[in-house]
């Protein structure tokens, strides 16, 4: 077994899907019409071939106070790099508002971001 996707919600799927592709780099791996303007949007980082990411637009009040929030503060989401210098560079240049600089852990280089919701995100590159 494996995860396949994780929904992050969102409020709008056009800008969303042009974060996520235009300034982290992921592929669009599925928009699909899903009637009353709802859609089936997948992103995935280049090289990923398991966890996706499933970019839900909000519904309801509750689910719009959630957008950027889903993780209470803490970082949500992890994204692995094999170059950390190269990503961290490229994001950056991309307008990728990271938080702190880059530090090493025991574990990996690291540093956190924001994505335009403004849920927390690790960059990291793991010691193997």
């Amino acid at each position: 077994m494996h995860l396949g996707a994780i929904a992050l919600l969102v409020r709008d799927y056009d800008e969303a899907i042009a974060y996520f592709t235009d300034c982290l780099g992921f592929a669009l791996v599925e928009d699909a019409p899903q009637g009353a303007g709802k859609r089936w949007v997948v992103v995935a980082p280049p090289g990923s071939g398991e966890t996706r990411l499933l970019l839900a637009k909000a519904a309801d009040p509750r689910q719009l106070q959630a957008v950027g929030n889903q993780s209470g503060g803490r970082v949500f989401l992890f994204l692995e790099t094999e170059d950390f210098q190269a990503s961290f560079e490229a994001m950056r240049a991309k307008g990728v508002r990271f938080c702190e600089a880059p530090r090493e852990e025991a574990y990996a280089t690291v540093a956190v971001f924001e994505d335009l919701y403004g849920n927390r995100w690790d960059l990291l590159q793991p010691r193997r």
